[in-house]
């Protein structure tokens, strides 16, 4: 077996450092920062090492007088349940994106943040911390420093991007105003705005229409391995994106009647779908193929990948491991298919666009979790389900073109392989763990 090149933690007690005296209130964890256990919670102080080439390298004087003093500063409010007050020389950098942070984990706690939303919001604080520096007040945070932060921000992300970024940078400060946390208004100068609707739509034009035709479609279906091929016809016939794929529980999905109940994972909006046969195949196929799950908590979930993890992951520093995708764009390279603008999500666009044209927008508004911003969704109280039947069997029909509905192929345009399935042996690597305790997550 051959040897993961991962860094590993220290063994247990392997080049940790001991407490300087008997009754030091601090532990050294294998992080290489000191800790304590507070209320049931851990909190991390300091530094008593450093990773270098992988191997845990001991700080000078092993950092338990600076972890000590960071301790000493919080431990009456952490003790006591409360959340630490932040210096009274004045509100840093960190301490806003701490506060900021640790509220947006209460949000996910409690179910009204998704976890992916709360790795967007740490991504800007990220971009804080090491843009202006952790110990940076805030007040003295100027128009050039948000200039400076909005090229840094357009050179990485595009357009669209770009736009959230600059929304959720904005809204770091605007908690820290709704909470009394910043005393007057941060100045962020004419520049540090979203991009216009002229770059928007320059943007898109450049990139072509999110469009694949039915044949194309057709094509790609036929070629896909298990569990892809089930993936791919629920974002056409569901309009599933890559998020709503990978989180899709199998409670959501009722294979006898041919229905589909899943609310939108970062709205909560409801959305009901009728499934078409091969859809009702397809995912049957992924299931009986299904790995065990790794971990308890994505035991419920239709999607897994080989290793029985989730199919999008988003790691602890914020990046996201999309399998879905990576899966996708292996299908159509193969295919000789891929090209700019053309991913896993355009078949969300495909579904709508074909659907407009049944011209029953609300049953098209509800197959894709959409709000409509008019009073007919505050008194409408439900859509029937035979035209939502109806609308699936148009972008059913558009999408097997001359195919008769007797077809014994289908979706596939040809019989399956049974012993191959396609592609089946292009399998995407996996991403890393889980987000870890973020408290004191800029210290250090």
């Amino acid at each position: 077996m051959s040897e993961s090149t991962r860094a590993r933690r220290p063994r247990k007690g392997a080049d940790r450092p001991t407490k300087p005296y008997p009754d030091f209130p601090l532990t050294p964890h294998a992080s290489g920062a000191w800790m304590k256990k507070i209320r049931g919670r851990i909190h991390y102080f300091g530094k008593w090492g450093r990773r270098v080439d992988g191997k845990m390298v001991r700080v000078e004087g092993d950092g338990w007088k600076e972890a000590l003093e960071e301790y000493k500063a919080v431990a009456d409010d952490l003790h006591a349940g409360r959340t630490p007050r932040v210096k009274a020389d004045g509100l840093t950098v960190a301490d806003l994106c701490n506060a900021f942070l640790n509220a947006k984990l209460r949000q996910q706690t409690a179910g009204e943040l998704t976890p992916r939303a709360f790795m967007e919001y740490k991504e800007v604080t990220d971009l804080f911390v090491s843009t202006f520096g952790k110990e940076r007040l805030v007040d003295d945070l100027a128009a050039d420093d948000f200039a400076a932060l909005r090229a840094l921000m357009a050179k990485r992300w595009g357009p669209v991007r770009l736009g959230n970024g600059v929304t959720r940078a904005k809204s770091v400060f605007r908690y820290g105003m709704d909470n009394g946390l910043i005393e007057k208004a941060v100045r962020f100068g004419g520049e540090f705005k979203k991009p216009g609707k002229g770059v928007l739509r320059r943007h898109r034009a450049s990139n072509g229409p999110k469009m694949v035709e039915a044949p194309a479609l057709r094509k790609l279906i036929a070629a896909a391995p298990v569990p892809l091929k089930a993936m791919v016809l629920l974002g056409l016939n569901a309009g599933l994106g890559n998020m709503d794929v990978a989180t899709l529980p199998i409670a959501a999905v009722d294979l006898d009647e041919g229905w589909l109940d899943y609310p939108r994972g970062k709205t909560g909006i409801p959305r009901r779908c009728p499934l078409w046969p091969e859809t009702v195949e397809a995912i049957r196929e992924a299931l009986a193929a299904r790995p065990a799950a790794k971990d308890s908590a994505d035991a419920g979930l239709v999607f897994l990948t080989e290793r029985g993890t989730r199919c999008v992951r988003l790691t602890e520093k914020g990046m996201r491991t999309d399998n879905v995708t990576i899966q996708f764009t292996l299908l159509l390279k193969r295919l000789g298919m891929h090209r700019a603008g053309v991913g896993f999500y355009t078949l969300r666009h495909v579904h709508r666009t074909v659907a407009d044209s049944a011209r029953d927008q609300p049953a098209a508004d509800f197959i894709m979790g959409h709000e409509s911003p008019h009073m007919s969704t505050v008194y409408r109280e439900r859509i029937d389900d035979d035209r939502l039947q109806a609308l699936a069997d148009h972008v059913r029909a558009w999408l097997l073109g001359e195919a008769p509905d007797d077809d014994p192929a289908g979706l596939d345009g040809e019989a399956p392989d049974k012993e191959g399935h396609g592609a089946g042996d292009e399998r995407p690597r996996d991403g890393a763990g889980d987000a870890g305790p973020i408290l004191r997550l800029y210290v250090g």
